[in-house]
């Protein structure tokens, strides 16, 4: 996808909404990768045994997951310059899987660095799971 010119953004545009499944199959390949192998993300018994409803996605990846949304839509992953945010609730992962929503707004446009500021919230089950979520992004 061809970046997005600095001059075609502005104030108040959107990003998404965009819906991204996480199941079962996702958390273990995520594990794999990370070399993370808590098992509230993986074994239901473990997970209730702890206060969970269930296993739970790992907050990186809901992260990143949020992350590449605001990627596609610069055009590249690249222009990504910042990307912050606060883990505010766990993505129940049931047996048959989630999803995250992930929407953005660009609260502002510096033309001088040719950044955006674009205020991500990304939600599952109708909760926001994702607090103080901002990326920075350079479009020129």
């Amino acid at each position: 996808m061809a970046a997005r010119p600095l001059a075609s953004v502005s104030v108040g545009d959107v990003v998404g909404p965009v819906t991204v499944p996480v199941g079962r199959d996702t958390l273990v390949a995520y594990a794999e990768a990370s070399l993370d192998g808590n098992p509230i993300h993986q074994d239901e018994d473990f997970a209730r045994s702890v206060g969970l409803p269930d296993v739970i996605a790992h907050g990186m990846w809901t992260m990143g997951a949020s992350g590449s949304v605001v990627a596609d839509w610069a055009g590249d992953p690249g222009r990504v310059v910042e990307f912050g945010t606060r883990f505010t609730k766990p993505v129940v992962v049931p047996v048959g899987g989630a999803e995250v929503v992930v929407e953005g707004v660009v609260t502002a446009v510096d033309e001088g660095t040719g950044r955006v500021t674009v205020d991500v919230t990304t939600t599952s089950a109708g909760q926001k799971v994702l607090g103080r979520c901002v990326a920075v992004v350079r479009l020129d």
